[in-house]
C-alpha cells in the first residue's frame, strides 16, 4: 500500500485496456460498413443494405460503452499523474483537444444519423454520414496515437526556463515518424478485430442454419478481409514497427526477446523463459538470424543486448514484456493461418458446409482482443522506465497528494463498474445477434 505508484500504473492500466476493446472494434468495423454501405449504393443488392444495418447497430452500442469508458481516461491525467501532465502538457494536450474537437465530435454527430437516420437522408447522404463515422474514428485514433508516439519519441518540443516542455513544432509533432508506423499497424490490428467479429457472426449463423444470406456474405467478408488485415499486421507494418523499436529504443528491442547479450546473426526465440537473475534466456527455442534481419534487415546485423545499457534504463518488468510480445506475435502468425485457410475454403466454395472451421472462426473471436491488448503491453511496458522516453521518468510523473489506498479505492470501484457496463453490454450485443438481421430501413425513430 505505501507504493502508491504502483497503484496509479495499476489503475490507469486496467481502466485504459478495459476502454480500448471497444474503440478497436469501432474503427474495425468502420470501413466495413463503408464498403458494405458503397456496394448497396453500386448494385442496389439488399443484402448490403441489411449486414450494413445490422452491424451499425452493433456498431452504435459498441460506440456508447466506448465514450463512458474512454471519459476517465482524460481525468486520470490530471488525478492520478498530475506531475506528467505539469511537464508535457502544453504538447500532449494539443493533440487530446484535436482528438476531441475534429475526430470525436465528428464520429459523435454521425452515429446517430448513421445508425437512425438511413430514411430520412436517403441513400447517398447515409453514405456520406457513414464515411463520416469511418473517418472521425480513425482520425480519432491517430491523434491519440501521435500523443503516445510522442511519449515513445519525442519531437518537436522545447524545453522551457521552468523545465516543462512547449511545442517548438507543430508540424513535427503531428508527423512524429513513430506516429506514422504505429498508426498503420494498430489501425490494421482494429480491422483484423472488426473482420473476426464479423467472420464470428456469420460463422454462428451458419453453424445454426439461420440467416443463410447473410452468414454467407459475413463468411466472404470477414474472411477476406481477417485474411489482408492479418498480413498487414505483420508485414510491412509490424516490420516497420520493429525497425522502429531497434532504431529509437534499442534496449526495449533487446528486452522484448529476452536478449541480454550482444552479437550478429541474433535469434528470433519463438520460446523461451527469461531469466533475468541469470542473466540468460531458459530453454530457448530459436530462428538464427531472424531478429538480425527483422531490425536491421540483415541477418549479420548486430543486435544490441541488455549489458550494453546502464541497468536502470532497462524495462521494469522485463518477464510481461517478453511474453506479451510473444502472444502478440504468436497469436498473430495463427489468424494468418486460419483466415488462409478460410479464404481457400471459401475460394472452393465450401466454407459454409466446414463445420469445424466455422467452429475455429466462431471461436477465434476473443483472440485478437487478446492480441491487441498484449500489443499495447509491449508498447507500454517498453518504454519504462520513461514516461516520456529519455526525458522524463514515470516515478517522476505521478500526483503526490494521491495515496495508493486512494487509488486503490477507485480501482475497485472501477472494476466494480466496468462489470455491470460489460454485462450489459455483452447483453445488448448478443440480443442483436440473436435477433438477427432485419430488412427495415432505420426511420426517424429507429
Amino acid at each position: 500500500m505505501d507504493d502508491a505508484l504502483l497503484w496509479h500504473r495499476l489503475q490507469f492500466g486496467f481502466t485504459i485496456t478495459y476502454h480500448y476493446l471497444f474503440p478497436q472494434l469501432t474503427m474495425g468495423l468502420a470501413w466495413i460498413l463503408v464498403y458494405w454501405k458503397w456496394r448497396h449504393l453500386r448494385t442496389g443488392d439488399e443484402r448490403y443494405a441489411n449486414a450494413m444495418r445490422f452491424w451499425a447497430r452493433i456498431f452504435g452500442i459498441n460506440f456508447t460503452v466506448g465514450v463512458v469508458t474512454g471519459i476517465p481516461m482524460e481525468f486520470q491525467f490530471g488525478t492520478n499523474w498530475a506531475n506528467f501532465s505539469r511537464y508535457s502538457g502544453n504538447i500532449i494536450g494539443q493533440t487530446l483537444a484535436m482528438e476531441g474537437m475534429f475526430a470525436f465530435f465528428l464520429e459523435s454527430a454521425m452515429v446517430g444519423a448513421m445508425v437512425w437516420g438511413e430514411k430520412r437522408l436517403g441513400p447517398r447522404n447515409h453514405f456520406l454520414a457513414t464515411l463520416g463515422v469511418a473517418i472521425g474514428s480513425w482520425l480519432s485514433g491517430y491523434f491519440i496515437l501521435v500523443t503516445n508516439a510522442f511519449m515513445q519519441h519525442p519531437v518537436g518540443y522545447a524545453l522551457a526556463a521552468d523545465g516543462t516542455l512547449r511545442l517548438a513544432s507543430l508540424q513535427t509533432y503531428l508527423l512524429n515518424p513513430w506516429a506514422l508506423v504505429v498508426f498503420l499497424h494498430n489501425q490494421s490490428a482494429a480491422v483484423v478485430t472488426g473482420s473476426f467479429v464479423v467472420a464470428a457472426v456469420g460463422a454462428l449463423y451458419a453453424l445454426r442454419d439461420r440467416h443463410s444470406e447473410q452468414a454467407a456474405l459475413f463468411l466472404k467478408t470477414g474472411t477476406i478481409v481477417g485474411l489482408l488485415s492479418s498480413v498487414l499486421v505483420a508485414f510491412p507494418t509490424g516490420d516497420m514497427h520493429a525497425k522502429k523499436v531497434a532504431q529509437y529504443q534499442p534496449v526495449t528491442l533487446a528486452a522484448m526477446e529476452g536478449r541480454f547479450h550482444s552479437g550478429p546473426v541474433a535469434e528470433v526465440n519463438m520460446i523461451g523463459q527469461p531469466n533475468v537473475k541469470e542473466r540468460r534466456l531458459d530453454n530457448p527455442i530459436r530462428i538464427p538470424g531472424a531478429l538480425s534481419f527483422l531490425a536491421y534487415g540483415s541477418v549479420y546485423a548486430n543486435v544490441h543486448g541488455l549489458d550494453e545499457f546502464p541497468e536502470d534504463t532497462w524495462p521494469t518488468n522485463i518477464e510481461l514484456l517478453y511474453y506479451a510480445f510473444h502472444i502478440m506475435v504468436g497469436l498473430g502468425t495463427i489468424f494468418i493461418a486460419l483466415m488462409t485457410i478460410a479464404c481457400f475454403q471459401l475460394w472452393r466454395g465450401h466454407l459454409e458446409k466446414s463445420t469445424t472451421l466455422l467452429w475455429f472462426l466462431l471461436l477465434a473471436f476473443p483472440f485478437p482482443f487478446i492480441a491487441t491488448s498484449a500489443g499495447w503491453m509491449v508498447a507500454e511496458l517498453g518504454r519504462q522506465p520513461w514516461l516520456v522516453y529519455g526525458l522524463f521518468r514515470t516515478t517522476q510523473g505521478t500526483s503526490e497528494v494521491v495515496s495508493g489506498g486512494d487509488v486503490l479505492f477507485t480501482l475497485i470501484g472501477f472494476v466494480g463498474l466496468y462489470f455491470v457496463l460489460g454485462v450489459l453490454y455483452l447483453f445488448m450485443v448478443g440480443r442483436e445477434i440473436l435477433h438477427g438481421p432485419q430488412g427495415q430501413a432505420g426511420g426517424a425513430h429507429g
